[in-house]
């Protein structure tokens, strides 16, 4: 069993039963505020872990309540509402239809495949769960439905494959489930329907509301949502157990919920009393101690509860999420972007357009944009077909698709690199090329060595001519590294127009001492390539600097910060390390 966290490790230090006893209090608390708490995100694949906590979930419902599933692909139509289209044209009039969003007002709403749902519809979710309603202007109406309700967003992602961040922000709960005890009962319906009675009188003290902030920020959370999330789950906690008042045992589990599963770091446990207090004098009472929760600070108690069950790969999961964050994500997995296609790809909407060749109608949507009109235009015009249908209301299918990858290696030729490894490096990037060749990507070559930089291979699909580049690379010279960095920069923006999405791989040991100028010098080079860097970082090229030198230099480090790449020291040869370093880059 796993903690309530990503599904990445299991619990640090909490023990199975308490994990469950949080799970099954987790479905408790979401039937008793729903809207409040946003939903849950529930990582894992089906199964009957999952659908035991569905299950106990919906049993805490009270009856009647609204329970919607919804594709992680659905139109605006389906999701916000729209035209009625068959009642429409039955009635001659605009007759409008109820979206998914709005059919859950009051209850929850389960996406399924959430880690693919799009980040233009999760957007349009989250709109719609911060104003709770939709605001429907489209195909001829104009109307505000209320939609308030919860969201189960069920991730069946794969290794970094996440639910977009502004659902995960939003949702409360972010839970592994795991198979519940036998003998665990379910929450009444009735202390569920009394809680909710209760949920607004509940007060919560100053004091709680700033452990658990605190908490927060011990814990590396940037957002701003997580400890306002956590008091609404004290708040329930509270209510469900009868209490006006927020104690400090409904603040723990809040933190172990909520902001837990959040943690970015993990907090600096406080340093042991140096001394233990002096015994009492000769006749002296002394009072008995308190227990240890009593004596503790309550923002102490809070961060125990939290730290308790951070997931033990923590740290080694951060680095994964910050190149999550930093990619171009697309549903394969690979750098490229997103763009828009005529006629093949993922369905991306309609749009309105011509009927020309090639175009792709989408019929129901063109009858659905004719449909309001038709009173007006049967008193313009008699006879004729039964729909008229106008230029205007031509609807034509959108699709995307991702962008090619350009892979662009800027190798180090010069001297120093030649002494140290560069026979090396070529071996290594020879397999990545390979790689880039499994993968459909293009790859192109540049090396820099004497006095500049020279483009040994434009991007190409080519493997054989990719090796052939490689294997011509001369070596010695100096080190022109700001020559390198622009001619990568040139080649980018050659991509960018072409539409395809560049990744840099540049293979150097750091020693630069030939300037921009062709001048020698180390000071001047070294300020030239860090100069020549920064545009890369603001372009936000997707990078890796592997640093070829026996021993990790520090300039070598100061320029994969300064064009935003990640560094990767390789003071022995690890072709294998490389290709997977690269790989992580690109995804």
């Amino acid at each position: 069993m796993t903690a309530a966290g990503d599904g990445r490790a299991g619990p640090r230090a909490a023990p199975e039963d308490s994990v469950a006893l949080d799970q099954r209090a987790a479905a408790a608390l979401l039937a008793v505020d729903p809207v409040g708490l946003g939903g849950a995100v529930l990582r894992g694949g089906p199964g009957p872990e999952r659908d035991a906590w569905l299950a106990q979930l919906r049993r805490n419902l009270p009856a009647a309540t609204p329970w919607r599933r919804m594709p992680a692909a659905v139109p605006d139509s389906r999701l916000l509402g729209g035209l009625d289209l068959t009642a429409t044209l039955a009635a001659g009039r605009p007759v409008a239809e109820r979206g998914l969003l709005a059919e859950a007002d009051g209850g929850l709403l389960l996406l399924a495949m959430a880690e693919r749902a799009a980040p233009g519809m999760a957007a349009r979710i989250a709109a719609v769960m911060d104003a709770q309603e939709v605001a429907l202007e489209r195909d001829g109406l104009a109307r505000r439905l209320p939609a308030r309700f919860g969201l189960v967003a069920l991730d069946e992602g794969v290794e970094e494959e996440r639910v977009a961040e502004a659902l995960r922000d939003r949702l409360a709960f972010h839970i592994s489930p795991g198979r519940p005890g036998d003998d665990d009962p379910p929450t009444s319906r009735d202390a569920i329907a009394a809680a909710r009675a209760r949920l607004a009188a509940v007060r919560v003290p100053a004091e709680m509301t700033e452990a658990l902030a605190g908490a927060a920020l011990a814990l590396g959370i940037a957002s701003l949502r997580a400890p306002m999330l956590a008091q609404r789950a004290a708040i329930a906690a509270a209510a469900l157990s009868g209490r006006r008042e927020v104690s400090a045992e409904d603040a723990a589990l809040a933190a172990r919920l909520v902001l837990a599963p959040r943690a970015t770091r993990v907090p600096e446990a406080e340093p042991p009393p140096a001394e233990e207090p002096p015994p009492p004098e000769q006749g002296e009472t002394q009072d008995a101690p308190k227990g240890a929760e009593e004596q503790a600070p309550l923002a102490d108690r809070i961060l125990d509860a939290a730290r308790a069950v951070l997931p033990e790969g923590l740290l080694a999961g951060l680095g994964a999420g910050l190149r999550e964050a930093a990619r171009h994500a697309s549903p394969d997995g690979r750098a490229g972007a997103r763009h828009a296609t005529p006629l093949r790809g993922r369905p991306a909407g309609v749009r309105q357009g011509e009927l020309r060749s090639g175009a792709r109608l989408a019929l129901v949507e063109t009858l659905r944009a004719a449909a309001p009109w038709q009173k007006l235009r049967r008193t313009q015009r008699t006879g004729g077909p039964r729909v008229l249908v106008k230029r205007e209301d031509i609807r034509l299918r959108r699709f995307e698709a991702p962008q090619e990858t350009t892979a662009i290696f800027v190798v180090d030729a010069s001297g120093s690199a030649a002494m140290h490894r560069l026979a090396e490096a070529k071996g290594a990037v020879e397999l990545l090329l390979a790689d880039c060749y499994v993968r459909r990507d293009k790859v192109a070559l540049i090396g820099f060595r004497g006095a500049g930089a020279e483009v040994l291979l434009p991007p190409t699909a080519s493997l054989v001519r990719a090796k052939r580049s490689l294997a011509g690379l001369p070596g010695g010279g100096g080190t022109p590294l700001a020559a390198g960095l622009d001619a990568a920069r040139g080649m980018v923006e050659a991509c960018r127009r072409a539409g395809r999405t560049p990744l840099i791989v540049l293979l150097t040991d750091g020693r630069a001492n030939v300037a921009r100028d062709g001048t020698g010098g180390r000071a001047g080079a070294e300020a030239d390539a860090l100069e020549a860097a920064r545009p890369l970082r603001l372009a936000a090229v997707p990078a890796l600097l592997v640093d070829t030198a026996p021993r990790p230099q520090a300039f070598a480090k100061g320029l994969a910060a300064a064009m935003g790449a990640r560094y990767l020291p390789l003071p022995a040869a690890d072709a294998a390390r490389l290709s997977q370093a690269v790989r992580e880059t690109a995804a």
